[in-house]
């Protein structure tokens, strides 16, 4: 599948969940948002109490990457595929005014709804890139920590995402991101659907897969913690607009399908092996 053709659609899928939010408030029905069984219940009402609303409605995420670990004042940290800024703004209080927050999307809807975001929040510890994940925009060893929500399934290129990221690590940083994991075979005609490709289900990893490219791109420590697993009821609600037949579908894919946390680190400079360990 195309790199170009993935990025269209999903460019395209996002920028209309966008473009919603800032003409409704809402983003509508969507493969992957607002309530269905993946982004739903992500976020303390404690965490999203301050920050603008419309940057919690187009939450579309598969978890809570800044839970994953502590964040210290005066850290860098990039966020891969950021959408309306949520992660990047939970990140910007968590780092404070000595810290900076990234965030780097595609999508000039997404970027711009999120520039208003921050506008509002008055995070002035917070820049967003435009670009995508399999060429981050940034030198490398730049940042302490890189996450990410739910982005990672919708590239094509993974491995890529992955050695970027590394690349673009300090000595000793972490990798911690939430991302929808499958386990065995998927269906076919998941795989080939670029509709549910842009809502988060069939671009997925299995869970070794994940491993292993991690592994490849040099980081070690490497984990991924299923803690949502899909069952049937949740595979029809879905796939429910996918055109495909659901009870046939869902079916085969009861209990597979998980959002996952995956945590990793890159080498400090001593033990550092990889590939692109010492790029800059």
């Amino acid at each position: 599948m195309a790199d170009i053709h993935v990025h269209d659609v999903v460019r395209e899928k996002y920028g209309e969940i966008a473009r919603s939010v800032g003409s409704t408030g809402s983003c509508g029905s969507t493969p992957c948002g607002c309530g269905d069984p993946i982004s739903s219940n992500l976020y303390s009402d404690a965490e999203t109490a301050d920050l603008p609303s419309d940057a919690v409605t187009v939450s579309l995420g598969c978890g809570n990457p800044t839970a994953l670990l502590q964040l210290e004042p005066g850290q860098t940290v990039l966020d891969l595929g950021s959408g309306g800024g949520i992660d990047v703004l939970l990140s910007a209080r968590r780092v404070g005014p000595t810290g900076k927050v990234y965030g780097l999307d595609m999508t000039d809807d997404m970027l711009a709804l999120a520039r208003e975001n921050q506008r509002k929040a008055g995070a002035t510890n917070v820049e967003f890139l435009k670009g995508t994940i399999e060429a981050i925009p940034l030198p490398g060893e730049s940042v302490d920590v890189v996450i990410s929500n739910c982005v990672i399934n919708l590239a094509s290129d993974k491995n890529a995402v992955l050695r970027e990221a590394f690349r673009v690590l300090k000595p000793g940083g972490r990798f911690a991101v939430s991302d929808v994991v499958i386990r065995g075979e998927m269906p076919p005609e998941i795989r080939r659907s670029l509709e549910l490709w842009a809502g988060c289900v069939a671009g997925a990893l299995q869970d070794e897969e994940y491993i292993a490219g991690l592994n490849a791109a040099g980081f070690i420590d490497v984990e991924v913690e299923r803690w949502r697993t899909y069952q049937i009821d949740d595979a029809r609600a879905l796939l429910g607009e996918s055109g495909l037949n659901v009870d046939q579908i869902a079916s085969q894919i009861e209990g597979r399908l998980a959002s996952a946390f995956i945590r990793a680190r890159k080498p400090e400079r001593s033990a550092c092996c990889g590939p692109g360990c010492c790029a800059s």
